[in-house]
Order: C-alpha cells, then structure tokens, then sequence
C-alpha cells in the first residue's frame, strides 16, 4: 500500500468516528404546533407541510436535530386548553399558535416558552404585544392586517354584487379584533347605502341560524371574518351561501376554491414559511423581543365565476383584470 493511501486510510478512522460522535452529540430540539383547524382540513396540512419545508431547508432535519409535534385543536378552546397542557410536558423550545382563538389561550397560560403566533388579527389591539416593533413578553409573529381590511372587503363585494343592500357580517363576538372590524364597516356602510348586520357565530348551528334569519329579509350579501370557528366551518358557510343565495366575500383563497365568490387576502401558506423563519432565530438564540411583529404586504383577490354565475352575478371585465386568480 502506497504511504499516501494509508493516511488517507488512518485519516477516514479518525475522522469519521468524531463527525459521528458529534452528529450523535446534537441536541435535539422541539417546536409544538397548535393549529385552529381540524386536522382533516386540506388548508391546514398546506400550511403545516410549507412550515415543515421551510425549516428543512433553515437546517432542521425532524429525526435529527429538530422535532416538530403538530396538534389541530380547531376552534375549541377547552380543546385548546388541554392540548396545550400535552404540548407543554414535553418542554418544546418554541410553541407556535394559529388563529386568534388558539393564541388567546395559549398567551394566558404560557408565560416562559417563546411563542410564534400565525394568521392573527391586531396583535396590539388583541394584548398579545404591547409593543410590535420589539415585543417585551414571549410573544412575536406574523398578524393578519389592521381595520381597514374590512373597509375594502365591503368595496369589492359591493362591486361585484350591485343590487345588495345589506351586509351580514359573520363574526366571532369574543375576539377584539373582529368587532372592529364590524365597526370600521360599519361606519362606512352609508357611504356605499348599505346597512352592516352582525352575525355572531360560534359553532355550526348558529352558523345556519344566523344566515337563516338574515336571508329572509332579502337583498342580503355576506362578509365571512377571518377566524377559528369560520375556517373550520367554511364547508358549511360556502354551502349555505349558496343555499341562501348570498353573494360573499372571503378572506382567504380556499374559500372560492371550495364553492365561494370572492375572497380578498394574503396567502396563510407564505405566513407559515416566514414562521418557521422565526422559529429558526429563536433556537438559535434570538429572543421575541429581538422579532418585530410583522403584517403581509401582498394580497390576493380570487373569484370563482362559476359561483357568479350560479348567483346570476355577471362580473365586470374590470374587475377580472384585477384579479390574481379566476377559478372556472
């Protein structure tokens, strides 16, 4: 055997018995996941398999230095309640929460853990921060938009649903942010000669109650809020809309690619990719105080005209060419 060889032979023992000591020697760390879906939900396992990748890709190899436990409570806040208590035994490093109904809970019983909440609305106004270019508690992350989303919601339903005349607002009573929401459209309803109607919601039959009592006294379009109990009953929303024969708008896309009308928002996939971003910062030392909360800059308008043309809506060329997507 040539001298060459046989160093490079003693070389390869020495170094590989290390490279694997030390790969052995990597501390494994954990991220529990509380999402406020169901865990049959297509749009949920989107965004879940996207915050997976986007880790992967930051380094973390689930096996191998990272484990991410991943539970759907959906909208139910005692289910929230004690799956959180399971997430906790196993000490994660960082928790994520989505929605507001899951970070509400999630804020009052955690108070040492750092926590990345997705797809929430007014994180000042909702006192999950108290500060949102440098949290001081253990929270930071990425919050859906401010009041006057829901002033542009009220504009394009109004533009492609001319002859409405009033506009049920499905909301959950209980998160701040929705209600003003209401109050924000609300105030510009007159402006546009159209009355706002709140329609508190919390589960399914109050879903189809509500809807019911508002369509019998007709000329009625709809306004679904984002939030727990309206994602996870978007099936249920989007059917009796149609029942009802109500035009609506959305927040995010998966309702018109489920049967809906309009929907006007930012993509919750693109959300859980800039989460695993901060949940990567955080294992590797930073801080939430170090982590300005952050809102999307860029979104999306999606029709779905064979919904328009089920509800005899025809809708303006206009209002096609500024559209991001057009479902057929």
């Amino acid at each position: 055997m040539r001298r060459r060889d046989l160093i490079r032979l003693v070389g390869g023992a020495v170094v590989c018995p290390l490279a694997a000591r030390a790969q052995r020697s990597e501390r494994m760390r954990r991220v529990g996941v509380l999402m406020g879906y169901a865990e049959t939900d297509v749009a949920a396992q989107a965004q879940v398999a996207a915050f997976r990748q986007e880790l992967q890709k930051l380094g973390w190899d689930e096996g191998r230095n990272i484990r991410i436990d991943v539970r759907f409570p959906a909208a139910n806040a005692d289910r929230v309640r004690s799956t959180l208590m399971e997430l906790t035994s196993l000490t994660p490093d960082v928790l994520v929460s989505n929605t507001d109904l899951v970070t509400t809970v999630v804020r009052a019983e955690v108070h040492t853990i750092p926590i990345v909440f997705i797809s929430v609305g007014d994180a000042v106004g909702s006192g999950y921060v108290n500060n949102e270019a440098r949290p001081d508690g253990n929270l930071t992350g990425f919050a859906n938009w401010d009041s006057s989303i829901s002033g542009k919601w009220l504009e394009l339903l109004k533009q492609v649903a001319p002859n409405v005349e009033r506009v049920g607002f499905v909301m959950q009573p209980e998160i701040p942010i929705l209600v003003r929401f209401f109050k924000s459209v609300e105030a510009m309803g007159p402006s546009l000669k159209l009355k706002l109607v709140p329609l508190n919601v919390r589960d399914p039959n109050e879903i189809e109650q509500s809807l019911a009592a508002f369509t019998a006294e007709g000329n009625g379009g709809l306004i679904v809020s984002p939030n727990a109990v309206t994602f996870s009953n978007r099936d249920v929303i989007v059917t009796l809309a149609a029942r009802f024969r109500l035009p609506a708008i959305y927040a995010f896309a998966f309702y018109p690619k489920s049967g809906g009308l309009i929907s006007y928002g930012f993509d919750p996939v693109n959300h859980f990719q800039h989460g695993a971003g901060y949940v990567d910062r955080i294992l590797r030392g930073a801080k939430p105080a170090d982590l300005p909360v952050q809102y999307p800059t860029k979104f999306q308008l999606v029709v779905n005209l064979k919904t328009a043309k089920a509800l005899g809506l025809a809708i303006p060329d206009s209002f096609l060419l500024r559209t991001d997507e057009v479902i057929e």
